[in-house]
């Protein structure tokens, strides 16, 4: 009856700990939620001020019944979750199992990075459950629940049963969606500039750019006037009117926050958020180093504050101080700027050893997490180091009277936190050498050059992200699950990087947008956000702020039921083609398989088509002898009866390509994982697993004629094709 049993959610973070506490202490991992609301009902008293029902999470009994038997071997129970509102919540309802069985007293401790130093510590100082975060926590969670069970079923009234709503999913959409709206409604505007190579009289060559046309920016809106203006400015003599040279700082970025990190590793590493989550819950949980055993390398990854403490800050400046040396270190403690809805509850992301190099354990970890760790590693050491110093110079020139050009030139002095950690595209520098004021240049070349304005950029999910965290929607803690969703759920797809709405997405946003404009507003749900903030920061109420948002969401389900007659009708599409039965507008509806044309008059009458587009196969449905076409589902192409939804049939759309593994008979077909990423997979799945992320073609690789060719590209090499057996590289 004298171990210490502790409690967390991974083995992950199990397995680290235990090698830090030793004898006297059982370490155990819930493996995440423990309880929840039921699967199978709203599991809210709306009526008993949104009191819950938990239940046991499926799978999980076995679990606590070992939790328990430990417990009875225990004196004390400390409970080590993660420090978010998320791992409040687990602590609690751990507590709330566990205390059942126990009068043993049950404690919380918490830490920021699993050292030894950081677990003694916590130890040491052992704390009650924090409410307030937990409270802030089961707000959230029924919100949730409130939108995904109320407003659902009116979306498969409209569209078909499996579609959802998610409270702050949908505002993502609606983002995804309106700047899809932008770009299709966007003019693009013609403009020229007047840019060049001048000449001094010793021959020196710089390039300059028109800066002024009678003291104003240039408005050239056409060939016209720019070979006006050019001709001009060539009639002139050009004179060096100002020479300006200074040396100006560049300061480091801070440390990583959550959304920070998933954006550079977007930018730098080609990593999704949720790849970026994964990889760093990892460097935190534990990474086997060896001899060293299993160490966890970065802090907290959950977090919205660039602070580090002082500790992490003086071994930081010590690294700078013995590895790169003194003069790039920043002499003081940089205080960063905060984003409004920054708690500043934990440190930034860090590594937990600065003195644990990436070159020190390479070779231990996976490709993924040395590159993530390198950039943690990287930017921390960076926020520590002297600003990057530029000798900047700017040169004006006159052409006669109304003509300014100007020239710029830059050269790095002194690299700064540069020599830690490069931009991800370093600009080069254009240093311009002596030059006076006074001096006369000649044209070595000028010329008018056409421009076009362009549409404002799809979203990528590093993009999306900044956009939220801008605008207060969503916390760490949840950027990666809005996405997720979105695409998930079939309402936006990836392509290339970035993010797009799908018809069935645009659809739903629409519908959501007519019925329920209150609720999905961005400014209340940042608004409610900090309501939620407030919970866990002050004496807030938590059944108050659910009631803040449970009142216009049932004002508008009330507005909902007033129109449940023409609900199905709503929404609907009506295009130009009309019903062969009976001559109706078709309208576009959507189900399971895509969207598909009907006719408004159902059940009286019941035709259908695909809609137009598709591509008709010359082959007759062995179901019902209709007409087969591809059509385009949430998985990916495929092949499918025209007479749906009377005839169901389908069938895998391929490649041509028979599988490459020997004695199978399947073939390649395109097809999507959940989260709508493109891959080529076998048709007799899962029979056969044969699986590739790139698109297999005909052509056997000539060097081992093993396997097929696969497309390839990059940027250094272009298009090529390579085999996935051997590497050889063809150029197709």
């Amino acid at each position: 009856m004298d171990q210490v049993l502790v409690v967390v959610e991974s083995p992950a973070k199990a397995k680290t700990i235990t090698k830090y506490l030793g004898r006297g202490y059982k370490v155990r991992a819930s493996v995440g939620h423990i309880r929840d609301l039921p699967e199978r009902k709203l599991g809210i008293d709306i009526e008993k001020d949104f009191k819950p029902t938990y239940v046991t999470v499926k799978g999980k009994t076995k679990i606590i019944r070992e939790l328990r038997s430990e417990v009875a071997k225990s004196s004390t129970i400390l409970l080590a979750t993660d420090m978010d509102r998320e791992g409040e919540a687990i602590a609690w309802h751990l507590r709330e199992i566990l205390n059942r069985k126990t009068d043993i007293p049950i404690k919380r401790i918490i830490f920021n990075e699993i050292t030894k130093k950081a677990l003694h510590e916590a130890l040491q100082n052992p704390i009650d459950v924090d409410m307030k975060k937990v409270d802030a926590q089961q707000a959230r969670r029924i919100l949730d629940r409130l939108v995904g069970y109320l407003v659902s079923p009116v979306l498969w009234r409209i569209f078909y049963k499996g579609l959802s709503a998610g409270r702050v999913q949908s505002v993502g959409l609606r983002m995804l969606c309106e700047r899809e709206n932008e770009i299709r409604n966007f003019t693009p505007a013609e403009y020229w500039t007047i840019e060049g190579v001048l000449e001094t009289a010793g021959n020196v060559e710089f390039p300059a750019r028109l800066l002024k046309v009678d003291g104003k920016k240039p408005e050239l809106a056409s060939r016209d006037e720019a070979e006006s203006v050019l001709s001009a400015i060539k009639a002139e003599t050009l004179k060096v009117t100002e020479v300006r040279e200074k040396d100006k700082k560049r300061n480091p970025q801070p440390p990583y926050i959550t959304s920070t990190l998933q954006r550079d590793a977007a930018g730098r590493l080609g990593f999704s958020a949720k790849k970026t989550m994964v990889i760093a819950q990892q460097l935190y949980e534990g990474v086997e180093l060896g001899r060293e055993g299993s160490a966890g390398l970065i802090s907290y990854m959950r977090t919205d504050s660039t602070r580090v403490s002082d500790e992490a800050y003086r071994q930081g400046i010590s690294f700078i101080e013995q590895r790169i040396g003194p003069d790039t270190v920043y002499r003081g403690k940089r205080s960063f700027k905060k984003a409004k809805s920054s708690q500043d509850a934990h440190e930034a992301i860090r590594p937990t050893d600065c003195f644990r190099t990436p070159d020190d354990i390479k070779k231990h970890l996976g490709r993924d997490q040395l590159a993530l760790y390198t950039l943690v590693w990287k930017r921390f050491l960076a926020s520590l180091a002297a600003p990057a110093v530029y000798e900047v110079k700017e040169i004006d020139i006159a052409a006669g009277e109304r003509f300014l050009l100007r020239a710029n030139g830059r050269r790095l002095k002194h690299p700064g936190f540069l020599a830690i950690m490069q931009d991800r595209q370093p600009e080069s520098d254009t240093w311009i050498p002596e030059i006076r004021s006074g001096e006369f240049l000649s044209i070595r070349e000028l010329d008018k050059f056409q421009h076009f304005t362009e549409p404002p950029a799809r979203y990528t999910e590093a993009s999306l992200i900044k956009e939220l965290e801008d605008k207060g929607i969503g916390r760490p803690s949840t950027y990666v699950s809005i996405i997720s969703i979105i695409q998930s759920r079939d309402y936006a797809s990836k392509e290339k990087g970035t993010l797009f709405p799908t018809d069935l997405g645009e659809k739903v946003w629409q519908t959501l947008d007519s019925l329920f404009r209150d609720v999905f507003e961005v400014d209340f749900t940042a608004r409610l956000e900090t309501e939620l903030d407030k919970i866990e920061e002050t004496d807030k109420e938590w059944h108050d702020v659910v009631r803040f948002f449970f009142d216009p969401l049932t004002a508008d389900l009330e507005k909902v039921k007033e129109k449940q007659a023409e609900l199905k009708q709503l929404m609907q599409e009506e295009t130009d083609e009309t019903c062969e039965n009976c001559g109706s507008k078709l309208v576009k509806k959507w189900s399971r398989n895509g969207p598909f044309l009907a006719c408004p008059g159902f059940p009286e009458c019941r035709f259908t088509r695909s809609v137009e587009g598709e591509e008709k196969i010359d082959k007759e449905c062995p179901k019902c002898g209709g007409t087969l076409a591809y059509k385009q589902g949430r998985f990916g192409r495929f092949i499918a009866c025209q007479n749906y939804p009377e005839c169901k049939y389908t069938e895998a759309a391929t490649l041509g390509i028979a599988c490459p593994r020997k004695g199978c008979t399947g073939e390649i077909a395109e097809k999507r994982t959940r989260r709508g990423k493109i891959f080529y997979g076998c048709t007799r799945y899962p029979a056969c697993n044969y699986a590739s992320w790139d698109k297999p073609t005909s052509q056997f690789c000539p060097q081992c004629k093993e396997t097929y060719l696969v497309e390839k590209s990059s940027k250094k090499k272009g298009h090529f094709l390579k085999c996935p057996a051997c590497k050889s590289e063809v150029t197709p």
